[in-house]
């Protein structure tokens, strides 16, 4: 089996990493193609070329995605797949591309340094081929999350875009504390600031414009700003009803130092 990946960032060269196939980079970045064929023992593929191949993986932002699979549908013999991170967009433009291949949508919920992990994924039309790519991930030590689009994307609006928007504002809106004042919930946000400044703006920037979730966000922050004690109090207790699984909230400081935070 031959693999195209169109895109040949850390996304792409993880995917190719591993598979039981030839695989070749097309790239606007020559060089970054080079490279990722280089560390999966790949090739260089023409990005405007009309080479076909058994299977294409379209491994670009978000925001391209659907452009990218009009290009380069045609260039797959039996499947096209892609790693963006969104699904109903890219799925929708398979099906209408490339409506007799087979097409999965995957998304790595983790970074590729981070591998192996949860893998999101969405049959569109499924096969031998794409079985076979889900069989050679899962062999990898990744945990297959089998799902819908909607599913997908309506749980990325809170798993990406409303997390990273709550961290991000933090990092905004915060200095840094002087050492020794730090409290636990402090350096846990901290860990969240330094992972997620980490990463590539790009990729922020294009979760926040295809998932919602960053306004509500905003409008939580709002509110509670303005609230006065009692309501501030109702907010605690309506956050705690909704996430403390074990039904047991602390609201009446009962295991709580009144001058801090829970010991």
């Amino acid at each position: 089996m031959d693999v195209l990946i169109v895109g040949a960032g850390s996304m792409g060269t993880w995917f190719g990493r591993g598979l039981e196939a030839d695989v070749a980079f097309a790239d606007l970045d020559r060089d970054a193609a080079a490279s990722a064929a280089e560390s999966v023992d790949g090739t260089v593929a023409d990005l405007e070329g009309d080479d076909r191949y058994d299977v294409v993986c379209l491994a670009v932002p978000m925001t391209h995605v659907a452009e990218a699979i009009d290009t380069h549908a045609d260039r797959a013999k039996q499947a096209i797949v892609d790693v963006s991170g969104v699904m109903d967009v890219p799925l929708e433009a398979m099906a209408e591309q490339a409506p007799d291949r087979e097409r999965v949508s995957f998304h790595p919920l983790f970074a590729p340094e981070r591998a192996p992990g949860s893998i999101a994924v969405v049959r569109g039309r499924s096969g031998p081929t794409t079985d076979g790519l889900i069989e050679t991930l899962e062999a990898r030590g990744n945990d297959v999350l089998e799902t819908t689009a909607a599913e997908h994307d309506e749980a990325m609006e809170t798993v990406q875009a409303a997390t990273h928007a709550a961290v991000l504002s933090f990092a905004l809106a915060a200095s840094p504390a002087p050492d020794g004042f730090e409290t636990p919930i402090y350096d846990g946000l901290s860990d969240l600031v330094e992972q997620v400044t980490e990463g590539t703006p790009r990729v922020y920037a294009d979760i926040q414009a295809s998932f919602d979730g960053a306004d509500a966000v905003a409008d939580a922050a709002a509110e509670l700003a303005e609230a006065d004690p009692a309501a501030v109090e109702s907010l605690y207790r309506e956050a705690a009803d909704r996430w403390q699984t074990d039904g047991s909230t602390e609201t009446d400081n009962e295991a709580t130092d009144t001058a801090g935070e829970p010991e």
